[in-house]
């Protein structure tokens, strides 16, 4: 069988793919597109804007951006024999676009545009297609099937250090995203899609792009937020960014290198294993001022958490003694007694301290930013379809439905049918977004979604939901802002998250 080819004019290319197959259905694949080239170490990319008449080979994925090395079965509870292999890198070839869509649809035209940002704490991809996990295949199968076919693109961007920068150009992850973005809208028509028809998705730190996209513009038709928004890793002082980039220019200076800017690839991503650079963050700048109260640029948008997001921080914050957590709190002379009784932080019961502690962290940093979100947008005129994910994992039903567990229902890129619960959960999970990025209602609006537990997905009412999560602990949250409860979360948190909870 030929494989699968575009001719695509605007870009001056005739592009070859792979054509696979998912339950008897054909999907093709156009890998590693690059839409943006690097000039050097830390400066803003430039787009690509066409091939000057080559046969461009989209058959293989391209290289990813350098990161130290984090299995993500761990947090995932991926059984071992899962083989997930080593993925090429290079810090100026990374920022490509792969694109899965139905067969033939050069010359359909006109069909929607789901763009995916991925994971990762900002220092790492996490679970990429050629990890098969977010593998789009199945999402993009089940829309054939389902008779609303749209088209899946993934936009790699630069991560950890490379992102981040030494002090000139930052930000350079939503920079590399944008063009990305731009280039979809450009040219996502010569692959059949619409490029006035996008709706725009990430989960964890892919959805704190998405967020900050929202807020910047230009406008989306709609947007998924999937367990993550600015409010769980907010724009920073640019001042504390220099303090980072001071202490890892002093330890690749330590290994012989003269500065970030020149360091070989390998001594940089020693400097960041070497001092513990579990997590990155949006530095601070004039697009992002005031997000917190800015309109998000999307016709309608859905947006969830997951029950045990904090699991991220969990081993972190077992390290500390019932008497540290307990000071976090009262150190607001306000409110904090008041949040630690509410939390059940009490200093000579460790267990229950830690436990409160993470439950803090999970509403503050996932369940309340729902809320809040969600009420801006519904004043705003928008329509807004709010979900929960309440499966647990399903290898390992204890670890509950933890922080990136949707990732496996969603993308099924993993085989979920020896748990026909969580199976179950997948299936509905992909319909319910298909209908979403379809231009349909998911479910109604008056209502929110819950997927599980014990694979039952259905809508769910307010008196529902408030057995899900603590709703009156969200209450008081707000009661007390945003400025109460913060400086609690970064005394307990810095430092402390990982991917390998």
């Amino acid at each position: 069988m030929a494989p699968p080819q575009v001719h695509h004019d605007s870009l001056n290319a005739k592009f070859t793919g792979i054509e696979t197959q998912c339950d008897g259905i054909s999907v093709n694949h156009f890998r590693g597109l690059k839409y943006a080239s690097i000039p050097a170490r830390f400066e803003r990319a430039q787009p690509v804007n066409g091939f000057n008449g080559r046969v461009v080979d989209t058959s293989r994925f391209g290289p990813r951006c350098p990161q130290v090395d984090i299995d993500v079965r761990h947090l995932l509870r991926i059984p071992e024999v899962f083989v997930i292999e080593q993925e090429p890198e290079d810090e100026f070839e990374c920022l490509t676009v792969d694109i899965t869509c139905p067969p033939d649809t050069a010359n359909r035209g006109n069909l929607p545009v789901l763009v995916w940002i991925h994971g990762g704490s900002q220092i790492m991809t996490f679970c990429s297609a050629a990890s098969k996990i977010c593998d789009p295949t199945k999402l993009v199968a089940d829309s054939i099937k389902s008779g609303q076919p749209f088209i899946f693109v993934s936009i790699n961007y630069r991560l950890n250090i490379f992102s981040f920068g030494d002090g000139g150009e930052t930000n350079l992850a939503i920079k590399d995203q944008r063009l990305g973005l731009d280039w979809v809208r450009k040219n996502i028509g010569g692959f059949g899609g619409s490029p006035d028809n996008i709706t725009l998705s990430g989960e964890s730190a892919g959805a704190v792009y998405v967020h900050a996209h929202l807020i910047t513009g230009p406008p989306v038709k709609r947007a998924v937020l999937a367990s993550g928004s600015l409010y769980l890793s907010s724009p920073l002082p640019v001042e504390r960014g220099n303090g980072l980039i001071k202490a890892l220019e002093a330890k690749v200076q330590e290994h012989g290198e003269s500065s970030l800017r020149k360091a070989s690839v390998p001594a940089l991503l020693q400097a960041l294993k070497e001092s513990n650079v579990n997590t990155m963050w949006i530095q601070e700048d004039d697009e992002l001022k005031g997000w917190e109260t800015r309109i998000e640029q999307a016709d309608e948008v859905m947006i969830g958490d997951a029950e045990y997001e904090s699991v991220i921080w969990r081993n972190g914050i077992e390290t500390f003694d019932g008497e540290t957590i307990a000071a976090a709190f009262e150190q607001d002379k306000t409110w904090g007694r008041t949040l630690r009784k509410m939390y059940h932080v009490v200093p000579d019961r460790p267990t229950a301290c830690k436990l409160g502690a993470l439950d803090l962290v999970n509403d503050a940093r996932y369940t309340l930013p729902v809320e809040l979100i969600s009420d801006k947008l519904n004043a705003a005129g928008k329509r807004v379809y709010k979900y929960v994910v309440d499966q647990p994992n399903p290898w390992q039903a204890s670890s509950r439905s933890h922080h990136a567990v949707d990732l496996l229902f969603l993308f099924g890129g993993i085989d979920l049918s020896f748990n026909s619960a969580a199976d179950a959960v997948g299936h509905e999970m992909r319909s319910r977004w298909i209908q979403f990025v379809a231009s349909g209602s998911p479910w109604s609006i008056e209502k929110r979604f819950a997927f599980g537990p014990v694979g039952e997905c259905k809508e769910i009412s307010e008196t529902q939901f408030a057995a899900r999560r603590r709703v009156e602990h969200l209450k008081t949250l707000r009661e007390a802002g945003i400025g109460v409860y913060l400086p609690i979360i970064f005394a307990l948190t810095a430092g402390k998250i990982s991917l390998l909870n």
